[in-house]
Formats: C-alpha cells, sequence, structure tokens
C-alpha cells in the first residue's frame, strides 16, 4: 500500500531510502541518528562531513553503504517549544523536502522515522499527524510506497481524543464470540460450565419427529433462474459507483491507499475477487455509510461483524463521518490491528 505504518527497525528495512532525523551537523548522535550512523559504517560519516551541515526543515542525501538501502537521506527536525515557533511548518517541510529528494533520485520506496518525537520533545500524537499530512498530501501527486517505522509502541500515539472514542465505541459493540460461547454453555449448565461428556445431562426431547417433506427442483431450471439473477460483480459496482461519486481512477485509489498497478488489476478482470481490506478500503474512499458499505461488501462475499475487533473499529469511522484512511489506519495501529489499503 502507498503509505503504511510498521513496526521494525528502520536501519534493517529493503527500501531504496531511509531517512534520518539527524542534527545539524550532520555528524551522528543518538537514536535514530546513531543507529542509522552505526548500522552504516564510516562511509556514511565520512560523507557527512562533507555536506556542511544541514538547516531546520531541510534535507540533504548520501549513499546508504553498509545499510539495505540504497540512499540516506538526513532531515533536521524541530525542537518542540510549545508549538509557537513555526515548529509545524519546520516538521512538515522535513517531510515535504525529503519526499522530493527520494523523487529526484528515482526512488519508489521510503522509510520515515517519526521525526522530533525523541529527544527533541515534539507530542508524539502531534508529530504523527503532521507526518501523515505531509506524506498523503505528496502521494495525491506522486506515485512511491512510503513507511512511517517506529521502533516499539513507545515511539507511538495517537491524540486521546481519538483513542478514547475508539476505545469507547469498541468496549461497547465489539462481542467477543469465544467469551459469549461460554457465557452460553454456563447459562444451560447451571453453576458451571457445560461438560459434553456428563452423560447425566439428559438429551432434548424431540418436539416432531415426522419426516420433512421433500420437494424436487429441476436442476436445470433452479440453475438458469439462479443466473438470470445474478448481480454486478465487485469490479462492475466499483467502477459504477466510481462514476457515480464523480471521482477519477487515480483519486479514488489514492484515497483508498490502494496501489495503482493493484487498481488496474481489478479494473481489468470483472470477476476479480478482491481481499476484505481492499473492499473496505474502496468504501471507505466512495465515503459510503453503513448500510452502501455492507452492500458494497456482499459484492466481494464480505461482510462487517461486530466479533471482528478490525470491523468495529472501521465501523466507528464510517458512523462518525470520518472517512481519511490515514487517520483510520493510525487507529487500527494503536489497536494492533492490519491497515487498509492495498
Amino acid at each position: 500500500m502507498p503509505l503504511e505504518i510498521v513496526r521494525n527497525d528502520i536501519t534493517k528495512m529493503q527500501v531504496d531510502v531511509i531517512v534520518n532525523a539527524a542534527n545539524e551537523s550532520l555528524l551522528g548522535g543518538g537514536g535514530v541518528d546513531g543507529a542509522i550512523h552505526k548500522a552504516a559504517g564510516p562511509g556514511l560519516l565520512e560523507e557527512c562531513r562533507k555536506l556542511g551541515g544541514c538547516k531546520t526543515g531541510q534535507a540533504k542525501i548520501t549513499k546508504g553503504y553498509d545499510l539495505p538501502a540504497k540512499y540516506v537521506i538526513h532531515t533536521v527536525g524541530p525542537i518542540w517549544h510549545g508549538g509557537l515557533k513555526g515548529e509545524k511548518q519546520l516538521l512538515y517541510s522535513c517531510y515535504a523536502n525529503s519526499l522530493q529528494l527520494a523523487k529526484k533520485h528515482g526512488a519508489a520506496s521510503i522509510a520515515f522515522p517519526l521525526i522530533s518525537s525523541g529527544a527533541y520533545g515534539y507530542p508524539k500524537d502531534k508529530a504523527l499527524k503532521v507526518a501523515v499530512d505531509a506524506i498523503s498530501a505528496f502521494l495525491l501527486e506522486n506515485d512511491m510506497t512510503v513507511y512511517i517505522a517506529v521502533f516499539d509502541k513507545s515511539s507511538y500515539s495517537i491524540s486521546k481524543k481519538l483513542y478514547s472514542g475508539v476505545k469507547r465505541f469498541i468496549d461497547d459493540n465489539y462481542v467477543d464470540i469465544n467469551f459469549d460461547q461460554r457465557l452460553e454453555r454456563k447459562r444451560f449448565s447451571g453453576s458451571r460450565l457445560f461438560d459434553t461428556s456428563d452423560r447425566s445431562i439428559p438429551s432434548p426431547p424431540i418436539i416432531n419427529s415426522a419426516p420433512l417433506p421433500s420437494f424436487t427442483v429441476p436442476v436445470e431450471s433452479s440453475l438458469m433462474d439462479a443466473l438470470d439473477d445474478l448481480d454486478e460483480s465487485f469490479s462492475q459496482a466499483l467502477m459504477r459507483m466510481i462514476d457515480e461519486k464523480g471521482l477519477k481512477d487515480p483519486e479514488c485509489y489514492k484515497k483508498a491507499n490502494i496501489d495503482r498497478k493493484l487498481f488496474s488489476k481489478i479494473r481489468s478482470d470483472v470477476h476479480y475477487k478482491p481481499s476484505k481490506r481492499t473492499a473496505l478500503s474502496f468504501a471507505i474512499a466512495l465515503e459510503l455509510d453503513l448500510q452502501a458499505t455492507n452492500e458494497f461488501l456482499k459484492k466481494a462475499g464480505y461482510t462487517l461483524s461486530r466479533s471482528n475487533k478490525f470491523d468495529v473499529i472501521v465501523e466507528y469511522f464510517i458512523t462518525h463521518g470520518i472517512y481519511d484512511i490515514h487517520t483510520i489506519n493510525q487507529a487500527l495501529f494503536e489497536f494492533d490491528q492490519m491497515l487498509l489499503g492495498g
């Protein structure tokens, strides 16, 4: 998918470019900066010495040396001063300038850390929003696979308001089927869980032992009727709805966080069977309400379920009219779920 949040060590990622959250000297430091210099080897520092430093919000590029990545883009994030000294604009520039530099060097994939969110003190939820805003703006006009790499859970955070809203919705609506089934067995067995090996429990009474009447339906006739009733396929429905919404193809698949190649497969194959995540991604891009989303999912053989936490989280955003797929993915990542897109 074009933008993906991953839990990974950025120094080990197989991408064209990794981004280093550097200081203005570009001569190494702690955190991500130190880890990248250590993994790249002495050649990286030697090249950095020749760059003459880098101003906050700007970006410079070097070779990757011993890293799996071809290049390292070094960008200097702002130190947090309460948001009153242009930190947001400077941080946005870090991402925008890095992406343009990667594009200039022909990169097809790039991985960012969450810039300024460590020792520079930028609040993680605010840093994440700036990152996603800058990256998604770039992806509306360009094709590139972009990762936001977080090393562990402590280095990632969505806003408290968003977290509490989603968490409350999960608590109110999510149905744990296994727990529900255990309660049902307990209800039928009194004060203990039902034990199927207990032969003293009487069998349920037979209400009516008479055989049910049988009906014979001509196979040829029923088959022809079924064929006549065939509905449009998922691909046909998607293309029709894109036209009805007045969207252009790139606008739709970018809003869905879907790769152009995958969209081309769906368009060219009327019988294409998408994954549930892909189908839901397009429902979000088309801004369908809950009923329309379920009708759309049925075209691909799916439906939303209250026993699936992923589905419940997506339902929260649909019912609240929030259709920004990157915001939804931030919440899905926070709750350890798969992300939308493909």
